[in-house]
């Protein structure tokens, strides 16, 4: 199964959508947040990131996803030696649902990036 990982400069942020997208997709899905630094601040942590890699892979490949710039460079430069790894250019809330109710229904990885990237034109209303 494909998993995913929420980068954000809060863990309390990374820590919710983690919790409403495995809501959403159910508990078979492997999601991860990596946020804020190791003190406790506001900020991107490699090493964070690294571990939740890890920890989401599962063997089919992982999607990652960003808030903001400084997260996103971070993730880049963690994911320069990785294979089967994808960041994703999606919103960090819908897309992170939208990648993990794709994935809970066993698609690809490919599939499962798309999910998260068409997230950013679902109008709300």
């Amino acid at each position: 199964m494909v998993g995913i990982v929420v980068v954000s400069h809060s863990a309390d942020i990374a820590a919710g959508v983690v919790a409403l997208a495995g809501q959403m997709a159910g508990p078979d899905v492997p999601l991860e947040g990596a946020g804020g630094t190791a003190d406790g601040g506001l900020g991107t942590d490699a090493d964070r990131i690294e571990a939740a890699l890890d920890a989401a892979e599962r063997g089919d490949g992982v999607i990652v996803l960003g808030d903001l710039g400084s997260a996103i460079l971070t993730a880049r430069t963690v994911l320069e030696d990785r294979e089967g790894v994808r960041l994703v250019d999606a919103p960090l809330v819908e897309g992170a649902v939208a990648a993990a109710v794709s994935a809970s229904a066993g698609l690809p990885l490919d599939a499962v990036a798309r999910a998260a990237e068409e997230a950013r034109v679902v109008p709300k209303f």
